[in-house]
């Protein structure tokens, strides 16, 4: 579905990414790990037309994307989850759903129906104002946003960043859910353990470039990799909890 390709990016004169590859095939899910500051989320706003790459290729089921605006590229089926959730603070829950609505792809998956089914909490709090809720109900309004959108990639960036445990466990058990169903998702966190349930294949970057990639099960036996390149002390410890 998507191939990213020798991608460069820069804030100024300030480089960050060295040219990144990575491709995800329709119903895969894949994990992109590494340490704070080392390009994960400069990576997700390339692809997103958020931020210009300097060079490479982007190209979503055979269409380029790089260079287009960011509308442009959720029109052609990928949806954001963005760190920090973003969601309109002044609109009611259901009021953040129904903007972003869209069923360019046929008959929508996803419906207000089908999202406070996935999320009851929602339909509860659906006439709550944005910023009325807690962080892990934004988080679940910005999945349910994203899924909106009828995407054919879902893209989440810190997925279950700053989160109580019980909100989290419930996020992971979501994403399991998608998983199930087909679809597609790329996903940036820094729980390498549950990571590892659920992704099918890992990309590990470092200083804006992909020093390793493999499967689950390969990251899960390496464990010089996640010493090296995934553990920061007390907060691997923390976000494994």
């Amino acid at each position: 579905m998507l191939a990213v390709e020798g991608l460069q990016a820069a804030y100024g004169d300030s480089q960050v990414l060295f040219g990144i590859d990575l491709t995800i095939a329709q119903g895969e899910v894949l994990a992109l790990l590494g340490r704070n500051g080392m390009g994960k989320t400069t990576t997700v706003r390339a692809i997103f037309g958020l931020l210009k790459p300097k060079a490479g290729r982007i190209a979503f089921e055979g269409r380029d994307l790089a260079g287009q605006p960011p509308y442009a590229i959720a029109r052609c089926g990928l949806g954001l989850v963005p760190e920090g959730r973003q969601v309109f603070p002044t609109l009611t829950v259901e009021e953040n759903l129904v903007a972003t609505a869209a069923a360019r792809f046929g008959a929508p998956r996803w419906t207000l129906a089908t999202i406070y089914a996935l999320f009851p909490r929602l339909a509860e709090r659906k006439r709550n104002l944005g910023s009325q809720l807690s962080g892990g109900e934004q988080q679940m309004l910005a999945i349910g946003r994203a899924l909106m959108t009828n995407p054919k990639l879902l893209v989440l960036d810190e997925a279950t960043e700053g989160l109580a445990p019980l909100i989290r466990a419930e996020i992971w058990a979501c994403l399991a859910g998608l998983k199930a169903n087909g679809e597609a998702i790329i996903v940036i966190d820094k729980n390498v353990d549950k990571l590892i349930g659920l992704a099918d294949r890992h990309l590990v970057i470092e200083k804006g470039r992909v020093v390793w990639s493999g499967t689950s099960a390969e990251l899960a036996a390496d464990g010089a990799v996640k010493d090296s390149y995934l553990h920061v002390g007390g907060k691997a410890k923390e976000a494994a909890a």
